[in-house]
């Protein structure tokens, strides 16, 4: 169970070689595929939604693709940190855009968004750097605090708001994930005309094709995420 919030802090940034091992990772997921699943887009399809149940593991990655492409577009890592006896600790919620790909946010941080969220409308949102989603500190002792930095930590669910390249035109996405007891994804989907608007949560109309798991435009991957 993550701490509550209490006063902010200064964040750390993430090591040097932590992203190094991020980019090892995305190029190995990249190179064997991970499922990667290669079904055309049916001719009349708007928006392709894909179930999901992946929790994002402690010291793992979960990386997810759009359009049937091999390549690792999304990451999400987990990072915790326990002293010993375990007096102080740190856990550490980011998600990783690749190449030009973005996320809606704001500073340092990824935005929480709730469902109806028109994605697409304001290119603003979408600037580098918003990896971040959830970072809290604690200690237990003199006295017991905790500090909780990024909107995640406040939500039970939420979206985040996603600009992708596919064959180099741009796409807006959406992936919904819960914070009950643990992060885990638990679905996402993308509009397959480049440049318009997706609304957040949107799973059922006549636009939508649900995908499955053993047939869908899109794949999932767990990858072990080595400690530093």
């Amino acid at each position: 169970m993550r701490p509550s919030s209490q006063s902010p802090r200064t964040p750390s940034e993430l090591s040097d070689s932590v992203h190094h091992r991020l980019n090892l990772y995305a190029l190995a997921v990249s190179a064997a595929g991970v499922g990667a699943l290669a079904l055309a887009h049916p001719a009349q399809a708007r928006i392709i939604y894909t179930p999901a149940d992946m929790p994002i593991a402690n010291h793992s990655m979960v990386v997810f693709q759009f359009g049937g492409t091999t390549k690792a577009q999304f990451s999400f890592v987990i990072q915790t940190y326990e002293s010993p006896g375990g007096s102080a600790g740190s856990f550490q919620l980011s998600v990783f855009p690749a190449g030009r790909n973005r996320i809606w946010g704001t500073a340092e941080y990824a935005s929480a968004l709730g469902s109806g969220v028109r994605v697409g409308q304001n290119d603003k949102k979408f600037q580098a750097g918003h990896d971040l989603m959830e970072r809290v500190r604690w200690n237990c002792c003199r006295p017991l605090s905790s500090t909780t930095w990024g909107q995640w930590g406040k939500v039970s669910q939420g979206y985040l708001g996603l600009k992708l390249f596919l064959r180099g035109k741009p796409h807006y996405g959406w992936a919904r994930i819960s914070m009950r007891d643990r992060s885990t994804l638990t679905g996402y989907a993308y509009e397959t005309i480049p440049n318009k608007p997706i609304i957040t949560g949107k799973t059922k109309g006549p636009d939508v094709i649900t995908a499955q798991p053993n047939g869908a435009p899109g794949s999932l991957g767990h990858l072990a995420l080595g400690r530093k």
